[in-house]
């Protein structure tokens, strides 16, 4: 099976990597999001933690969404940890335990004024991520319980979930260093939705280069390898999603999706001469029926520059 996977994975990068331009493509820069609830409320459940790291590549010299579909291209690594409100004794009608993997390549392109990222993505579920090993051994080096045997018996199981993502988005400028951009996202996957939001972004770090949103929390960071501006930016954003099915909340298993998945987040980012640091907060609205309450997840970045 895993090997079913590389090679299909290998196929999808091939697909997209097909040049579409004169000249050869380079690494333009890499970005990457670290959250954890841990961060947020302190409480260690549902969407406990995430970790996302992009490497672009494109055409030498660009800074920003590229002219047509298959330029600029964005090689992406994510990991999930889902856990129930209680890693030893869960409730009965609580989420199961999930860790998911995904490897996908995804195109950053401007279509009439429209930015538009589309991409695929390719999805591991269960024990053979190994991420359920990696917390119960942070787990025990941090001195704290980890998941008890009976949560992990009951664990999404090991599968593969192609999934495909789009977002397109219009910015508008309201003034210097001042963007409000919409958006609309729809995937078919792993979970299949369709999403309508916006960001509100003030500051010299949301003027440049191409920004990639973090699956879990909706918060952006910044990818393309560019020279800093020093200062304080903000991020205030939020979206509603319609989540049509879910693997990691089977409805063979019982599990009723709630109608609407809600996001609301804040971010702020300093940027000195020659480090930065992003911390941004999100709230995260109930993801299926039986959950009781929403919960606060923390998202931090450091970057130096040489």
């Amino acid at each position: 099976m895993r090997l079913a996977f590389f090679g299909l994975f290998m196929a999808i990068l091939s697909g997209f990597s097909a040049p579409a331009f004169s000249g050869d493509r380079v690494t333009l820069g890499y970005g990457r999001l670290l959250t954890n609830d841990w961060l947020g409320d302190g409480l260690d459940r549902w969407q406990t933690g995430s970790a996302m790291i992009s490497m672009l590549r494109g055409p030498a010299g660009l800074q920003s969404f590229a002219p047509e579909f298959g330029t600029l291209l964005e090689y992406r690594i994510g990991s999930v940890l889902i856990a129930p409100a209680s890693l030893v004794h869960p409730a009965a009608s609580d989420r199961p335990y999930a860790g998911a993997l995904s490897f996908g390549v995804h195109s950053h392109f401007i279509e009439d004024e429209y930015e538009v990222s589309a991409g695929v993505d390719i999805v591991v579920t269960g024990p053979q991520t190994g991420l359920a090993d990696f917390q119960t051994a942070f787990h025990d080096l941090v001195g704290d319980v980890g998941p008890s045997a009976t949560v992990l018996a009951g664990q999404i199981p090991d599968a593969i979930h192609p999934t495909a993502l789009i977002e397109v988005a219009r910015p508008l400028a309201l003034g210097k260093n001042l963007t409000f951009r919409p958006f609309a996202q729809a995937q078919i996957g792993v979970e299949s939705f369709a999403r309508l939001g916006a960001d509100l972004r003030w500051g010299n770090a949301w003027g440049q280069g191409v920004f990639v949103r973090d699956t879990v929390t909706g918060q952006v960071y910044q990818s393309a390898r560019i020279k800093p501006q020093p200062g304080i930016s903000v991020l205030l954003g939020g979206d509603m999603a319609r989540v049509y099915n879910s693997a990691l909340l089977p409805a063979s298993d019982g599990y009723q999706l709630t109608q609407f998945r809600s996001r609301a987040r804040l971010g702020l980012h300093l940027q000195g001469e020659k480090a930065s640091v992003f911390y941004g907060v999100t709230w995260l609205g109930r993801e299926f029926s039986a959950q009781p309450e929403g919960q606060v997840v923390g998202a931090v970045r450091f970057g130096v520059n040489f």
